[in-house]
Protein backbone atom coordinates (compact mmCIF):
# COMPACT_ATOMS: atom_id res chain seq x y z
CA UNK A 1 0.00 0.00 0.00
CA UNK A 2 2.65 2.60 0.95
CA UNK A 3 4.94 1.50 -1.69
CA UNK A 4 1.93 2.03 -4.53
CA UNK A 5 1.18 5.30 -3.07
CA UNK A 6 4.92 6.65 -3.25
CA UNK A 7 4.90 5.50 -6.96
CA UNK A 8 2.09 7.78 -7.18
CA UNK A 9 3.40 10.78 -5.55
CA UNK A 10 6.27 10.47 -7.70
CA UNK A 11 4.70 10.00 -10.99
CA UNK A 12 6.11 6.66 -11.60
CA UNK A 13 3.02 4.54 -11.00
CA UNK A 14 3.84 2.63 -14.54
CA UNK A 15 0.20 2.96 -16.06
CA UNK A 16 -1.46 2.35 -12.66
CA UNK A 17 -5.37 4.05 -12.28
CA UNK A 18 -4.21 7.12 -9.80
CA UNK A 19 -5.81 7.66 -7.35
CA UNK A 20 -7.99 11.35 -6.55
CA UNK A 21 -4.91 12.38 -4.14
CA UNK A 22 -3.17 13.11 -7.26
CA UNK A 23 -6.09 14.81 -9.64
CA UNK A 24 -5.09 18.03 -8.08
CA UNK A 25 -1.79 19.24 -8.23
CA UNK A 26 0.79 18.56 -4.83
CA UNK A 27 1.94 20.77 -2.38
CA UNK A 28 3.42 18.78 0.39
CA UNK A 29 7.01 18.38 1.15
CA UNK A 30 7.33 15.04 0.19
CA UNK A 31 6.51 15.64 -3.57
CA UNK A 32 8.15 19.29 -3.60
CA UNK A 33 11.26 18.13 -1.75
CA UNK A 34 12.11 14.74 -1.53
CA UNK A 35 10.81 13.19 -4.50
CA UNK A 36 11.48 16.03 -6.73
CA UNK A 37 13.08 13.95 -9.62
CA UNK A 38 15.24 16.04 -11.44
CA UNK A 39 18.38 17.37 -9.16
CA UNK A 40 17.93 14.86 -5.68
CA UNK A 41 20.97 13.03 -7.09
CA UNK A 42 22.92 16.53 -7.72
CA UNK A 43 21.84 17.85 -4.41
CA UNK A 44 23.89 14.82 -2.88
CA UNK A 45 26.57 15.83 -4.54
CA UNK A 46 26.54 19.54 -3.67
CA UNK A 47 26.16 18.12 -0.09
CA UNK A 48 29.51 16.38 -0.24
CA UNK A 49 31.40 19.17 -1.74
CA UNK A 50 30.29 21.07 1.21
CA UNK A 51 31.15 19.15 3.78
CA UNK A 52 34.91 18.42 1.89
CA UNK A 53 35.48 22.02 1.35
CA UNK A 54 34.08 22.97 4.83
CA UNK A 55 36.74 20.06 6.50
CA UNK A 56 39.88 21.29 4.25
CA UNK A 57 39.30 24.88 5.59
CA UNK A 58 38.53 23.83 8.79
CA UNK A 59 41.70 22.08 9.47
CA UNK A 60 44.18 24.55 8.36
CA UNK A 61 42.66 27.17 11.05
CA UNK A 62 44.07 26.23 14.11
CA UNK A 63 42.75 26.81 17.55
CA UNK A 64 39.59 28.97 16.98
CA UNK A 65 36.76 31.15 18.33
CA UNK A 66 33.29 31.15 16.38
CA UNK A 67 31.17 34.22 17.24
CA UNK A 68 27.49 34.45 16.71
CA UNK A 69 25.29 37.52 16.96
CA UNK A 70 22.34 39.12 14.82
CA UNK A 71 23.18 40.24 11.07
CA UNK A 72 20.71 43.40 12.19
CA UNK A 73 23.13 44.71 14.53
CA UNK A 74 24.95 48.10 13.32
CA UNK A 75 28.57 49.50 12.90
CA UNK A 76 28.72 52.16 16.13
CA UNK A 77 26.09 50.16 17.92
CA UNK A 78 27.29 48.66 21.33
CA UNK A 79 27.36 45.43 20.83
CA UNK A 80 29.40 45.57 17.27
CA UNK A 81 32.08 47.40 18.87
CA UNK A 82 32.49 45.24 21.40
CA UNK A 83 32.19 42.38 19.36
CA UNK A 84 35.04 43.77 16.84
CA UNK A 85 37.49 44.58 20.03
CA UNK A 86 36.99 41.13 21.49
CA UNK A 87 37.62 39.22 18.47
CA UNK A 88 40.65 41.86 17.89
CA UNK A 89 41.48 40.51 21.18
CA UNK A 90 41.32 37.10 20.91
CA UNK A 91 43.15 37.65 17.23
CA UNK A 92 46.13 38.92 19.16
CA UNK A 93 46.26 35.69 21.51
CA UNK A 94 46.60 33.97 18.10
CA UNK A 95 42.99 32.41 17.64
CA UNK A 96 41.59 32.05 14.32
CA UNK A 97 37.86 33.87 14.10
CA UNK A 98 35.10 32.41 12.58
CA UNK A 99 31.89 33.96 11.97
CA UNK A 100 28.78 33.28 10.03
CA UNK A 101 30.34 35.97 7.09
CA UNK A 102 27.15 37.96 6.98
CA UNK A 103 26.56 41.71 8.48
CA UNK A 104 25.67 42.63 12.04
CA UNK A 105 27.63 40.80 14.76
CA UNK A 106 29.41 38.61 12.46
CA UNK A 107 31.23 41.23 10.11
CA UNK A 108 31.83 43.01 13.69
CA UNK A 109 33.85 39.39 14.51
CA UNK A 110 35.76 39.60 11.15
CA UNK A 111 36.27 43.20 11.67
CA UNK A 112 37.87 42.75 14.87
CA UNK A 113 40.41 40.04 13.34
CA UNK A 114 41.18 41.64 10.17
CA UNK A 115 41.94 44.59 11.83
CA UNK A 116 44.55 42.55 14.39
CA UNK A 117 46.34 41.35 11.35
CA UNK A 118 44.75 37.63 12.21
CA UNK A 119 42.84 34.92 10.25
CA UNK A 120 39.09 35.96 9.52
CA UNK A 121 37.37 32.99 8.76
CA UNK A 122 33.76 33.59 6.81
CA UNK A 123 31.14 31.02 6.39
CA UNK A 124 28.60 32.34 4.48
CA UNK A 125 25.41 30.91 3.35
CA UNK A 126 23.24 32.05 0.71
CA UNK A 127 19.56 33.40 1.58
CA UNK A 128 17.13 35.72 -0.50
CA UNK A 129 17.25 38.23 1.85
CA UNK A 130 19.98 39.82 4.64
CA UNK A 131 23.01 37.67 4.14
CA UNK A 132 25.90 38.97 2.36
CA UNK A 133 29.91 37.81 2.80
CA UNK A 134 31.32 40.71 4.70
CA UNK A 135 34.66 42.29 3.04
CA UNK A 136 36.59 41.67 6.18
CA UNK A 137 37.43 37.93 6.05
CA UNK A 138 41.17 36.38 5.09
CA UNK A 139 39.10 33.01 4.02
CA UNK A 140 35.48 32.23 3.10
CA UNK A 141 33.29 29.38 2.10
CA UNK A 142 29.58 29.94 0.54
CA UNK A 143 26.80 27.20 1.57
CA UNK A 144 23.69 26.53 0.03
CA UNK A 145 22.89 24.28 2.78
CA UNK A 146 22.03 25.43 6.54
CA UNK A 147 22.71 22.19 7.90
CA UNK A 148 25.99 21.38 6.20
CA UNK A 149 27.36 25.15 7.29
CA UNK A 150 26.30 24.03 10.93
CA UNK A 151 28.46 21.63 10.84
CA UNK A 152 31.12 23.76 10.11
CA UNK A 153 30.52 26.41 12.34
CA UNK A 154 30.75 23.91 15.15
CA UNK A 155 32.98 21.74 14.69
CA UNK A 156 36.36 22.97 15.38
CA UNK A 157 36.24 25.93 17.67
CA UNK A 158 37.77 26.33 21.51
CA UNK A 159 35.23 29.05 22.08
CA UNK A 160 31.87 29.92 20.86
CA UNK A 161 30.71 33.28 21.72
CA UNK A 162 26.97 34.49 21.79
CA UNK A 163 25.80 37.75 21.34
CA UNK A 164 22.31 39.13 21.13
CA UNK A 165 20.63 38.06 18.27
CA UNK A 166 17.34 36.32 16.36
CA UNK A 167 16.48 32.46 16.16
CA UNK A 168 19.25 32.01 14.34
CA UNK A 169 21.77 32.79 17.01
CA UNK A 170 19.57 31.03 19.81
CA UNK A 171 19.33 27.63 16.84
CA UNK A 172 22.99 27.64 17.25
CA UNK A 173 23.28 28.06 21.00
CA UNK A 174 20.86 25.57 21.88
CA UNK A 175 22.67 22.93 19.16
CA UNK A 176 25.81 24.04 20.75
CA UNK A 177 24.73 23.49 24.41
CA UNK A 178 22.76 19.82 23.41
CA UNK A 179 25.99 18.19 22.27
CA UNK A 180 28.07 19.37 25.09
CA UNK A 181 24.98 18.03 27.63
CA UNK A 182 25.49 14.54 25.75
CA UNK A 183 28.81 14.02 25.37
CA UNK A 184 28.94 14.30 21.53
CA UNK A 185 31.83 17.37 21.43
CA UNK A 186 34.04 18.73 24.41
CA UNK A 187 32.64 20.84 26.71
CA UNK A 188 34.41 24.40 26.33
CA UNK A 189 33.62 27.75 26.81
CA UNK A 190 30.26 28.90 25.68
CA UNK A 191 30.13 32.96 26.42
CA UNK A 192 26.63 34.43 26.42
CA UNK A 193 27.92 38.37 25.78
CA UNK A 194 24.95 40.62 27.49
CA UNK A 195 23.61 40.05 30.83
CA UNK A 196 20.44 42.20 29.76
CA UNK A 197 20.03 40.59 27.03
CA UNK A 198 20.78 36.84 28.00
CA UNK A 199 19.83 36.64 32.14
CA UNK A 200 15.92 36.64 30.84
CA UNK A 201 16.37 33.18 29.06
CA UNK A 202 18.88 31.52 31.44
CA UNK A 203 16.38 32.18 34.64
CA UNK A 204 13.54 30.88 32.79
CA UNK A 205 15.63 27.65 31.82
CA UNK A 206 16.28 27.19 35.62
CA UNK A 207 13.12 28.35 36.73
CA UNK A 208 10.82 26.63 34.06
CA UNK A 209 13.08 23.89 33.04
CA UNK A 210 15.11 22.80 35.94
CA UNK A 211 12.94 23.40 38.86
CA UNK A 212 9.24 23.18 37.44
CA UNK A 213 9.16 20.45 35.08
CA UNK A 214 12.78 19.05 35.58
CA UNK A 215 13.72 18.18 32.00
CA UNK A 216 17.40 20.05 32.69
CA UNK A 217 19.43 19.03 35.12
CA UNK A 218 20.72 21.78 36.99
CA UNK A 219 24.12 21.17 36.02
CA UNK A 220 23.66 21.52 32.60
CA UNK A 221 23.33 25.69 33.44
CA UNK A 222 26.77 25.44 33.86
CA UNK A 223 27.50 24.86 30.35
CA UNK A 224 26.73 28.85 30.10
CA UNK A 225 29.07 31.46 30.93
CA UNK A 226 27.25 35.14 30.94
CA UNK A 227 29.17 38.31 30.44
CA UNK A 228 29.02 41.64 30.01
CA UNK A 229 32.32 43.51 29.40
CA UNK A 230 34.68 42.81 26.79
CA UNK A 231 37.90 42.48 30.15
CA UNK A 232 35.27 40.08 31.50
CA UNK A 233 35.27 38.08 28.44
CA UNK A 234 38.90 37.83 27.65
CA UNK A 235 40.05 37.21 31.35
CA UNK A 236 37.58 34.15 31.21
CA UNK A 237 39.16 32.75 27.56
CA UNK A 238 42.45 33.07 29.13
CA UNK A 239 41.56 31.39 32.28
CA UNK A 240 39.79 28.56 30.26
CA UNK A 241 42.33 28.28 27.48
CA UNK A 242 45.55 28.66 28.69
CA UNK A 243 45.43 25.11 29.94
CA UNK A 244 44.28 23.66 27.13
CA UNK A 245 45.88 25.67 24.05
CA UNK A 246 49.06 27.46 25.76
CA UNK A 247 47.79 30.74 25.39
CA UNK A 248 48.88 33.53 27.86
CA UNK A 249 47.81 36.58 29.40
CA UNK A 250 50.84 38.64 28.06
CA UNK A 251 49.73 39.25 24.79
CA UNK A 252 51.60 39.61 21.72
CA UNK A 253 50.50 41.78 19.09
CA UNK A 254 50.42 40.14 15.58
CA UNK A 255 52.10 41.98 12.37
CA UNK A 256 49.55 44.10 11.16
CA UNK A 257 48.78 43.02 7.31
CA UNK A 258 45.96 43.29 4.96
CA UNK A 259 45.51 40.21 3.77
CA UNK A 260 43.50 39.66 0.08
CA UNK A 261 40.38 37.70 0.68
CA UNK A 262 39.59 33.95 -0.25
CA UNK A 263 36.28 33.26 -1.34
CA UNK A 264 35.43 29.63 -2.32
CA UNK A 265 31.80 29.09 -3.55
CA UNK A 266 30.92 25.34 -3.10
Amino acid sequence: MFSDLILNLSGNGNGKKKSKITEEPLTCRLTSELLRPTDQSWRLFSIMSEFVGGFNLLRKLGPSATFWGSARTHPGDKYYNEAEEFAARLSELGLTIVTGGGGGIMEAGNVGAFKAGGTSVGLNIRLPMEQRLNPYTTDSLTFDHFFSRKVMLAYASEVYVYFPGGLGTLDELFEIATLIQTKKITAVPVILYGKAFWKPLISWIEKELVNKYETVDAVDLDIFHVVDSVDEAEAYIIEKLSKTCNLRPNKKRLKKSTPKTKNIST
